[in-house]
């Protein structure tokens, strides 16, 4: 009889961590090793228990997912990593999977879905959701976008949070003249002609969080 896939949980939120838990125990192929609430406790759990799998989310304290992932390769540590997230913008999922996790999938995944995903990340098949499969291909025919100067950042940030082009001057100690050529430069280097498809784009592509 083949062993059961060692698997390592790693998510911030303990409700999502016992779901989980609730979810696998029913399945005699899969045994949980272990839990991580934090990415650096993931990464050290991942080299004592030597887990066949780690379900990881993106966004944890101490040590992001992608830092997680790059850690376990250059440590040389062989457990195979399944990105369990929310998120599924462009360039989280960019990161994740050029980082080299063998799977994306999304938290809202039906259960016999992530359980196949589960099975096929530890055989080594690249695994992705739909969604995330949609952006990589959006992502490789789009050509990439300029990356957005420190200062167009600060303005796009408190575009996205109502403030006026006045507002915004204030709070950067500059002329509304400037903050309107910033804005230009920024819907130019996004491909949009507005505010809001300024900041949607933004949002999509993780250059600013709300």
């Amino acid at each position: 009889m083949q062993s059961p896939l060692r698997l390592l949980i790693a998510d911030d939120h303990p409700v999502v961590r016992a779901g989980l838990l609730g979810m696998l125990a029913g399945q005699s192929d899969f045994v949980v090793v272990g839990e991580a609430s934090d990415g650096a406790l993931a990464l050290a759990l991942a080299a004592e228990l030597q887990p066949d799998v780690i379900l990881l989310d993106l966004r944890m304290p101490a040590l992001d997912g992608v830092s997680v992932i790059q850690q376990l390769r250059e440590r040389g540590i062989p457990a195979r990593v399944l990105v369990l997230t929310t998120y599924d913008s462009e360039h989280d999922i960019v990161r994740a999977v050029a980082a080299g996790a063998t799977g994306y999938v999304l938290k809202d995944t039906p259960r016999e879905r992530l359980f196949e995903a589960i099975r096929a990340t530890a055989m080594g098949k690249s695994v992705l959701a739909p969604e995330a499969a949609a952006r990589l291909l959006h992502r490789v025919r789009t050509p990439e976008a300029e990356p957005l100067s420190p200062r167009e950042l600060a303005v796009l940030r408190l575009v996205a949070s109502g403030a006026s082009n006045r507002e915004i001057g204030r709070a950067l100690h500059i002329s509304e003249a400037t903050v309107k050529t910033h804005l230009a430069n920024i819907f130019g280097k996004l491909g949009v002609d507005d505010r809001t498809a300024a900041v949607t784009v933004a949002l999509q592509r993780s250059f600013i969080h709300l």
